[in-house]
């Protein structure tokens, strides 16, 4: 279980290495790649037993009897989160954009509006308008580098033709931990506005050490009725190519709602997924999972050294994610600039904080899950590209 191994992933179609030269100009051997979110490193043994489990019989049917998936997401969250799930609110998705794609058109309408807290996940945006809907951009504020829910000001944005909230819990980016007050504080925002809650909590079990994820379930049980949580394996475990996900719903009414949806667009689940999802929530998991974020851990805190050192760079204090967040403000630079410097002249591949929406002009997002000489280099690197403001 070692996570400083580097793995050559260029050439085997991975969307972060291959892409890097048409979207970046950079090739593998002359860019760092940290950018898409997934990780350099392989998943858990026990996941590579499943699927060499599928190779040795050699038979890719159809998925049936899914008791023992079930059960396994059940005992991941019983024993991880606290938090009890009853099999018949499962659904399984191809991954949560997917998730989220399905929830906007289950629960909305063309002409509605969805609220986000931005900066947030981009590929939110990018399914809500693609469904004909409008996104209501609600800017988090910063306070001392840390960003912050203002319910206030965000009363005064709404247009009335706000459905639906999705939360990113943990946030991406910027890395927060809300705390069980501020998830109560969005869920009376939600009842205040009537809104559905969709709370993506995709990144819940990459939380640093002395941090404490709640999930919003668990937080706001009251809200059950107008609430619908998204979970699943792929950030965790470095399996984002199996596009599994689940959408688990409580409420009666909102999960037939939601079934509706499944059945009218065919969607049923991908067996590699399935198998891969069940030998990762297991004990020997969650044993990978803790030295990880133990790993992640040493990552960050060499990263935030690094960025410290360069002046004009403030690196977000990150709670949860392995995905860096940082400001380019007090550069004086404007975004074309610093990202001139990133790309052309560190030669790193990273993604532009404008894409995240309303607050993050000023920022790039760097993926820190990968080989510690990695992030040594990178670190490097940049302190090269601004060493005339040192």
């Amino acid at each position: 279980m070692t996570f400083d191994t580097p793995i050559s992933r260029a050439g085997s179609h991975c969307s972060k290495w291959d892409m890097m030269k048409p979207l970046y100009g950079l090739t593998p051997d002359e860019g760092l790649a940290m950018w898409v979110a997934d990780m350099e490193f392989k998943p858990p043994q026990v996941v590579q037993y499943a699927l060499q489990k599928m190779l040795d019989h050699g038979v890719y049917g159809y998925f049936g009897d899914d008791r023992k998936y079930l059960d396994a997401i059940r005992w991941w969250m019983a024993n991880r989160h606290g938090w009890e799930v009853a099999p018949e609110w499962i659904f399984t998705t191809h991954g949560l954009v997917n998730g989220t794609a399905l929830c906007v058109h289950s629960f909305t309408k063309p002409g509605d509006a969805v609220v986000l807290m931005t900066p947030v996940y981009h590929a939110f945006a990018r399914v809500i308008k693609a469904a004909g809907r409008e996104v209501t951009e609600c800017p988090l504020v910063l306070e001392d580098g840390t960003a912050r829910m203002d319910f206030a000001a965000w009363e005064k944005l709404l247009t009335g033709r706000e459905k639906m909230l999705i939360l990113c819990s943990p946030h991406n980016p910027g890395g927060r931990v809300w705390t069980a007050d501020e998830l109560r504080a969005v869920a009376d925002f939600c009842v205040k506005h009537d809104l559905l809650l969709v709370s993506d909590e995709i990144h819940h079990d990459l939380v640093y050490p002395g941090q404490k994820h709640m999930v919003m379930a668990k937080a706001a049980p009251q809200i059950a009725d107008r609430l619908v949580m998204m979970t699943a394996t792929t950030k965790t475990f470095n399996i984002a190519g199996a596009h599994i996900g689940n959408v688990i719903i409580a409420d009666p009414a909102l999960r037939k709602t939601f079934a509706n949806t499944i059945n009218a667009m065919g969607i049923s689940p991908n067996s590699f997924g399935m198998h891969m999802a069940t030998a990762a929530y297991s004990p020997e998991g969650a044993t990978w999972v803790d030295a990880l974020m133990r790993y992640l851990d040493g990552n960050r805190k060499l990263f935030d050294e690094g960025i410290a050192r360069i002046p004009g760079l403030r690196s977000t204090p990150l709670q949860a994610t392995y995905l860096a967040w940082v400001d380019f403000s007090a550069t004086g630079m404007t975004p074309e600039e610093f990202i001139e410097r990133v790309q052309k002249v560190a030669k790193i591949a990273t993604n532009y904080g404008a894409s995240f929406g309303l607050g993050g002009e000023t920022y790039l997002r760097f993926n820190l899950a990968c080989p510690r000489a990695q992030v040594a280099e990178a670190v490097a690197r940049l302190e090269r590209a601004f060493s005339d403001l040192q």
